[in-house]
């Protein structure tokens, strides 16, 4: 598992699936556009919902909820990063969100 920056993430938005693992009440403040959300603790019976085709870039409130998902998703046969930061550094740069 990668550990890449915001800008990278933002670069690769159309690429890639962005996986939102925050809860509900997380989610609520802000998302970054099209992304997919699936609380950490739903993965494992919400996998199906992901293409395992295409890259994941996934990402939580601060970047360590998204690193054991990124790494969970790997061993699962995935190509999967993490966001470091996650969306507190994401909201703190200003970029979109939804």
């Amino acid at each position: 598992m990668a550990e890449i920056t915001i800008t990278e993430a933002d670069q690769r938005r159309n690429e890639a699936q962005i996986l939102d693992v925050r809860e509900d009440f997380e989610v609520a403040e802000g998302m970054i556009p099209g992304a997919i959300h699936i609380p950490m603790g739903e993965l494992k019976a919400r996998l199906a919902e992901l293409d395992p085709k295409v890259p994941v870039i996934a990402i939580c409130r601060s970047g360590n909820r998204s690193a054991r998902v990124a790494d969970a998703l790997n061993g699962a046969g995935f190509t999967a990063d993490t966001m470091d930061g996650g969306m507190i550094a994401w909201t703190r740069a200003g970029l979109p969100t939804t």
